[in-house]
């Protein structure tokens, strides 16, 4: 295995083309071979922003909140350079914005002071400067008290262009005690040939923090060295340490030959499997990883060093796998699993984009399937291959579901009864490609991957 040293670089390489063109799209499934792009929308500046049409709200009376109140694209950190969105994140009054591939990527985060949610100000930004030719698609940002941390902590996936390029991807580690002077801490990197950290999340068991990993297709390139799925100890953000890393060779129904991807599933069919993104319950004590047609996997880690694997969902023969991403609801005793199929028609499986699955996983070693939740576009397949009709990322607050769904902006679905949900508002921009969704107690923020954050509130204000 090889390990590159973080590289800093100050200014972007002048490989850096200027366009409005969306980039070409990493972390679905890379290895699948079908020509289909996510960035199917064009990248807007903000002056081109202001030529769009009204976002489409729709929604019963109690739902009115999916208002448009604020609508800002990021700043031209590089001269000239538009950078693009991915997924967003709040934590104490303060929008975290991360970045896409478009124009060579190296957007970093950008960080957004919402004291006044129709006015939201951008005010720093940070990790885009450290590594040369990367993407920073994920943040979370949480308290963090340890022996040798206190304060505001915020963890930055890191993801190369071109995974045989003379770096590693990763992850970065930020204080952001004051989100206008963020500082770097610290840097840990996954297997150097891969594209890097894909998704993650920071979570915390007493004076300990913890970030949980997936990084796509590490066990493929190389071959088994390491695993996709890793639990690294951040406690001391400036020197991360690997604890635990997931082999799916440790299940019955995965063969000692696997391969790191092509999985010979007990239904026949040769499925794709790679860790795409975990959660961690509010406890710290259960991980779900979303690992693709081995469905969503759930962990105990109490002990992060020694994980015990419970149970997974499953799907139908006739079902493309495709966990992509999870939430918990009704007290973590409720799982919704998103899934992203973004090729309708394969042979042997049901003609549909991505829908949404929701199960009851009281006992965590046996997850039952409660219903499924599909859109209005999970049926459109006239459009072929393509990710405006596939549901993307889910959160959750209360009784509410809320799904980022590209081409279909944020659905909002009524979960009081898990096996009956029921649709109950959508808001789309014009030209809608929202990427993420993040629900804060005094408004729900959402990402477009070519016009940058949007805001949505109550028309009367309230939360």
């Amino acid at each position: 295995m090889k390990k590159r040293n973080l590289l800093m670089a100050s200014t972007l390489s002048g490989v850096l083309a200027i366009s409005s063109f969306a980039p070409t799209i990493f972390a679905h499934d890379e290895l699948d071979n079908v020509e289909v792009d996510k960035g199917e929308r064009t990248t807007f500046t903000a002056e081109e922003l202001d030529q769009l049409g009204e976002p489409a709200v729709d929604g019963s009376k109690n739902l009115n909140f999916l208002k448009e109140v604020a609508a800002v694209q990021t700043e031209q950190i590089y001269e000239g350079i538009q950078n693009n969105t991915a997924d967003v994140y709040a934590h104490k009054g303060f929008a975290y914005l991360g970045s896409h591939t478009a124009n060579g990527g190296n957007g970093g985060v950008r960080v957004f002071d919402m004291k006044d949610p129709e006015n939201p100000v951008e005010i720093s930004a940070f990790a885009h400067d450290d590594v040369e030719g990367t993407w920073q698609e994920k943040v979370i940002v949480k308290s963090v008290n340890t022996p040798d941390f206190n304060g505001e902590l915020a963890v930055v996936s890191v993801q190369q262009l071109n995974r045989k390029a003379d770096t590693s991807g990763g992850f970065l580690l930020y204080d952001v005690t004051d989100p206008y002077n963020p500082e770097k801490l610290g840097y840990w990197e996954v297997y150097s040939e891969t594209n890097g950290t894909h998704e993650l999340y920071l979570t915390t068991q007493g004076n300990r923090a913890l970030v949980l990993t997936a990084n796509p297709y590490t066990d493929y390139y190389s071959h088994g060295e390491e695993k996709d799925f890793q639990i690294v100890d951040v406690s001391d953000p400036s020197n991360p340490k690997t604890l635990w890393e997931f082999d799916p060779r440790s299940l019955p129904e995965v063969s000692e030959d696997f391969n790191g991807y092509h999985w010979e599933a007990p239904d026949g069919k040769t499925r794709p499997v790679f860790a795409h993104s975990v959660i961690a319950d509010n406890t710290g004590q259960y991980a779900y990883v979303s690992m693709w047609d081995l469905g969503t996997m759930i962990f105990d880690i109490k002990d992060p060093e020694n994980p015990k694997y419970l149970g997974r969902t499953d799907f139908a023969s006739d079902q493309q796998g495709s966990a992509h991403s999870a939430t918990l609801a009704k007290g973590g005793n409720v799982l919704i699993e998103t899934r992203e199929v973004y090729v309708p028609v394969r042979e042997g499986y049901e003609e549909a984009y991505g829908y949404t699955r929701i199960f009851d996983i009281k006992d965590k070693s046996n997850p039952k399937l409660l219903s499924e939740f599909k859109t209005d576009l999970v049926d459109n397949i006239e459009d072929g291959p393509t990710f405006a009709n596939t549901v993307h990322d889910p959160k959750v607050r209360g009784n509410t579901l809320y799904l980022s769904h590209y081409a279909g902006g944020v659905y909002a679905v009524d979960i009081s009864d898990p096996t009956q949900p029921k649709q109950i508002g959508q808001y789309t921009p014009d030209q809608s490609f929202v990427w993420g969704v993040f629900v804060d107690k005094n408004y729900i923020l959402a990402s477009d991957i070519g016009q940058g954050l949007k805001v949505l509130m109550k028309k009367n204000g309230n939360k």
